[in-house]
């Protein structure tokens, strides 16, 4: 089956869109609701993981590679947090692990 990333991207794009414009279009007053704002908070987040979580695997010309990296990334993301360091540091993992095996 070949991957569209242009149809991933739009679904994305609509994914987060419509969380994000729909509240502020069908609903006139604010939300008070601390689980509703929450929730409407975090979804963006958690739909594009959920889309990029098999990518992540896939990515790589073994899932044991992919699984390192993503194991690094969170690790690197947790303990410094600056974006340019952590992708460059999952690269290394996986590059390598590729190595290795």
């Amino acid at each position: 089956m070949k991957h569209n990333i242009y149809l991933s991207l739009l679904v994305m794009f609509a994914t987060i869109y419509a969380v994000r414009a729909l509240p502020l279009t069908l609903l006139r007053k604010e939300i008070k609701n601390k689980f509703i704002r929450s929730f409407l908070y975090y979804v963006p987040y958690v739909s594009l993981s959920v889309m990029t979580f098999p990518a992540i695997l896939r990515a790589t010309g073994d899932v044991r590679s992919g699984i390192a990296g993503l194991i690094s990334a969170v690790i690197l993301a947790w303990v410094d947090g600056n974006l340019f360091r952590v992708s460059i540091g999952a690269c290394l993992v996986v590059y390598l692990v590729e190595m290795i095996l």
